[in-house]
């Protein structure tokens, strides 16, 4: 942790060229003998390690119960009708609310399929500028950039799979079955949020929530050392 730490401040502080040199030729010091490493190499270092935690983060979220059983990112009935599933449960329809929350999670992994390729493309583009940047920002600065240059991109592949993902798995029908069964009650006011919208945005919050953690992770103790490049940059200074 040690060695990943001081290399992130040090990055932190390169921002001109000859400063950024300067980092490289102590890398290449630490290395000895073995072929030097070239500033781009460094660079890719750091987006090898960037792509390492995204691909982590994006993969648990995309398995079974990535959404349902993590309490941090589960996705609940819609709050913004939290009166129409209060009003269910007590007319006994419990079951059923649950049974809608789990589907409705359902289709939120599903959908995080498509985001891993998405946030990839996003660091591979990523300029050097753009890596120093983040290396002196917070501890999330990476998931910022992501939120920055992915998040329209995101939302507009996300929401027809999303739709698709909730009708796979009979959420929406689940939903509307709810909803239709609240508004027959008497004195009721009637509703009918999207659900779609609503899905969609807590699945994209929930991916980039995950993606925070793990580019916390990365910043204070990157196990995932998994090339010679990446030891190289960040184990420099043993």
């Amino acid at each position: 942790m040690k060695q990943i730490c001081y290399a992130f401040l040090l990055f932190g502080c390169a921002c001109t060229t000859t400063q950024l040199n300067q980092v490289v030729g102590d890398i290449n010091k630490s290395i000895g003998g073995e072929k030097p490493l070239t500033t781009a190499e460094v660079a890719e270092g750091l987006k090898e390690a960037l792509i390492s935690g995204i691909s982590k983060g994006s993969d648990q979220v995309s398995q079974l119960d990535g959404y349902f059983k993590n309490p941090e990112i589960k996705i609940p009935f819609p709050p913004d009708v939290k009166k129409v599933e209060n009003t269910l449960r007590d007319i006994g329809l419990g079951s059923e609310v649950d049974k809608f929350i789990m589907t409705l999670n359902r289709g939120a992994e599903d959908a995080a399929k498509e985001a891993k390729p998405i946030f990839i493309s996003a660091i591979k583009s990523m300029t050097i500028e753009d890596a120093w940047a983040i290396l002196r920002g917070d501890q999330d600065a990476a998931t910022q950039y992501l939120k920055r240059t992915t998040s329209a991109q995101l939302k507009e592949k996300f929401k027809p799979v999303i739709q698709s993902s909730l009708n796979k798995v009979n959420a929406t029908k689940y939903y509307s079955d709810l909803v239709n069964r609240y508004n027959r009650i008497p004195t009721v006011e009637k509703v009918n949020p999207n659900l779609d919208d609503y899905a969609t945005d807590r699945a994209i919050d929930g991916l980039f929530l995950m993606i925070a953690k793990e580019e916390k992770n990365i910043r204070e103790d990157p196990v995932a050392r998994t090339t010679e490049l990446l030891k190289k940059v960040f184990g420099y200074n043993k």
